[in-house]
């Protein structure tokens, strides 16, 4: 058996999915959390399978995760729909429902947030409900738990009973005769399963549906006589004639089945009056975002950044004993139990030396992803897109486009991912193109080691790398927004506000962990993997005529050193004088963080050995936040391109314009 969870964006389906299965999938409390379809186990009954698909608004797909939930609906056909209704904006949720109905499949309404209503002095009669919309209805808390065991077993009775929604009257008189004389034209391709939904999309005049129906040419003209009569009679156009009495129909039953509450106004009323105020709106929204970016890097980063370096690198006493550091403690032990000199120097040089550089900023990380998962589970996250909107909207973007920028600042693939939400397509590819250009966790150790090491106290220069990925947004947005590669086009921007919630301390412990967790992932396999690679090319090379180990460490005969020397005219006019940095610019494409790990690997005694002047240290800096992301993010922007030619256009202008930019700072700096 499966049951298909389906509900509005931001309605807790994700929250309903990991109460029904016992899993973790993340959690936030803003639109866009899912955008592929999950599946898990129902922990009530291990033969019964719950899918979580991507929210939607209404069964017409606008965007890529709009149309994973359509194809499964209408193509799979689960045993179930268990669908989630936010009580907290019934009217609104209930228009997807009506559409639910007609696809003809078992279904079960939960209406989620009872608590919400609760604390409203709200009540709901879900036995009215239930008469009206001819399927069984429940009311839960999805957070709390509660109804959420009982919501799963109606879901399971229906799948097994095998019994459809019993028929809703929804429709005018005049819309239900054209409906009537379409399934009389059409009666040769209407499927038994869904025969209304497809009714209803025929009379919209759906290409999709019509494709899916194979109607012909002259059916769809025969169709189309039948729907101009009535738009005539009703004077009214088909699509705006079908929604609107959706939308009476499912006003007309949360007047009748939702008591009204108490008055005042709520918190969130009260919140939005400041947050989102006129002119206080994006003062506050971008104090919040700097007050992140200080509290890591600044704040966290500047009292951590020491003992952690020590932790790994160094030693220190504990009750009057002194203890090694972690890369000093692996070296003593491999000394002790006479381990090659080469696998010693593999071990130490290279794979701790490496790896234990970039772990060194994880307090610094932890504290980043920290704030993101606080914004996302407040709420405010949505309010940052609605509030820019308008005006990136004029470079070819949108307002959606600010929820990918922000997760891109944990993680550039998560943040390509949620570009699914935007509907335009050509506003999604020019979100995609530019999402990476903010700096990533995987960048924050970059810009601490430039921070630490060539700018001490320089607490400007994180700043400096955040507005140098927004200037390269807006820049990118003001060349290719409208162009032949980007063509203009309006589409509505509708996006889910969520009320404000504290969100709870489990939340974010595991929201914190999933990517901290992630981070560690990576630098358990990719960055042990580089500084391995990076540790062999820079311990052989051609030596008094061989092919052989460098035991002295004589950098300039190794492989990597050829390597970086062949390539440094190339990166020579951004102010780079040392093969070093090239091939440490080099490894980013695999992680970003394995520019730091390079670093430590070819520079023992510390980037100062590079002997970067400040304008050079800052071309370096941003060439390697703006140029091409890590290989991850590039198989995610790949993937969401569907566009080969996008693809590479997108890889060639951010790594032209990294070039560029880093150009022009080390050219203009040295001059100052």
């Amino acid at each position: 058996m499966t049951i298909a969870l389906v509900g509005g964006p931001n309605a807790g389906k994700t929250t309903l999915f990991n109460a029904l299965t016992g899993d973790r999938q993340l959690v936030g409390n803003w639109p866009g959390v899912t955008v592929e379809k999950k599946s898990g186990v129902w922990t009530g009954d291990s033969s019964v399978r719950i899918l979580d698909l991507p929210g939607i608004y209404a069964l017409t797909p606008y965007t890529p995760e709009e149309g994973v939930t359509r194809r499964v609906l209408t193509g799979q056909r689960p045993d179930a729909i268990l669908n989630l209704v936010d009580g907290a904006n019934l009217e609104r949720s209930l228009y997807l429902t009506v559409q639910l109905l007609e696809l003809g499949i078992p279904m079960v309404v939960a209406v989620n947030r009872l608590d919400v209503l609760e604390k409203r002095g709200q009540a709901l009669d879900t036995a009215l409900l239930s008469d009206r919309l001819g399927c069984p209805v429940t009311a839960l808390s999805a957070a709390k738990g509660q109804g959420v065991d009982r919501a799963g077993k109606l879901a399971l009775a229906q799948a097994r009973s095998g019994t459809p929604p019993r028929p809703v009257s929804i429709f005018s008189q005049r819309v239900e005769q054209a409906l009537e004389d379409i399934g009389v034209l059409a009666r040769s391709v209407l499927p038994r399963e869904g025969r209304a939904f497809y009714l209803s999309k025929l009379f919209e005049g759906e290409e999709e549906a019509q494709k899916a129906l194979g109607a012909g040419l002259a059916l769809r003209q025969r169709i189309d006589l039948v729907v101009s009569a009535c738009e005539e009679d009703v004077n009214d156009d088909r699509v705006e004639r079908i929604a609107a009495e959706r939308y009476a129909f499912a006003g007309d039953l949360a007047r009748r089945c939702l008591t009204k509450g108490r008055g005042g106004r709520s918190m969130t009323a009260r919140l939005d009056r400041v947050l989102l105020h006129p002119l206080l709106a994006l003062p506050a929204f971008a104090a919040a975002l700097l007050g992140m970016f200080w509290l890591s890097i600044c704040l966290v980063g500047g009292w951590t950044e020491t003992l952690m370096a020590t932790l790994f690198r160094g030693k220190w006493s504990l009750l009057g004993r002194e203890l090694l550091g972690v890369v000093p403690l692996l070296d003593y032990a491999l000394s002790r139990v006479g381990c090659p000199d080469w696998l010693t120097s593999l071990a130490v040089d290279g794979v701790a030396a490496g790896v234990g550089t970039v772990l060194t900023f994880l307090p610094q990380l932890a504290s980043l992803f920290f704030c993101l998962t606080f914004l996302e589970g407040c709420g405010y996250l949505s309010r940052g897109a609605y509030l820019l909107d308008r005006a990136v909207r004029r470079l070819g973007l949108s307002g959606k486009s600010v929820v990918p920028y922000i997760l891109a600042c944990g993680c550039g693939v998560p943040g390509v991912l949620a570009c699914r939400t935007i509907r335009r397509e050509s506003c999604r590819r020019l979100t995609v193109m530019t999402t990476t250009f903010l700096p990533c966790g995987a960048k924050l150790p970059v810009i601490a080691l430039i921070a630490g090491t060539v700018f001490p106290g320089g607490w400007w220069v994180a700043p400096t790398a955040y507005l140098a990925g927004v200037g390269a947004i807006l820049l990118t947005g003001w060349l290719f927004g409208g162009s032949r590669w980007f063509p203009p086009g309006d589409t509505p921007f509708l996006l889910e506000l969520p009320d404000y919630r504290l969100p709870g301390l489990g939340d974010l412990v595991r929201g914190t962990g999933r990517r901290v967790g992630e981070f560690l992932r990576k630098a358990g396999s990719l960055l042990v993997l580089a500084s391995a690679a990076v540790w062999f090319a820079a311990s052989f090379g051609w030596s008094q005529g061989a092919f052989r180990y460098l035991a002295g460490g004589n950098l300039e005969c190794s492989l990597l050193a050829g390597m970086g020397e062949l390539l440094e005219p190339l990166f020579a006019p951004l102010g780079w004088g040392d093969w070093r940095e090239v091939v440490a610019a080099l490894t980013g494409l695999l992680a970003k963080e394995s520019i730091v790990g390079t670093l430590a690997v070819l520079c023992p005694g510390g980037l100062p050995e590079c002997l970067l002047v400040p304008a050079a240290a800052l071309s370096f800096l941003l060439f390697n936040l703006l140029c091409a992301p890590c290989l991850a993010a590039l198989g995610a922007i790949r993937q969401e391109m569907a566009s080969p030619r996008h693809f590479w256009l997108t890889v060639g202008w951010q790594t032209g314009l990294a070039w560029f930019v880093a150009l022009g700072v080390y050219q203009v700096g040295s001059l100052l």
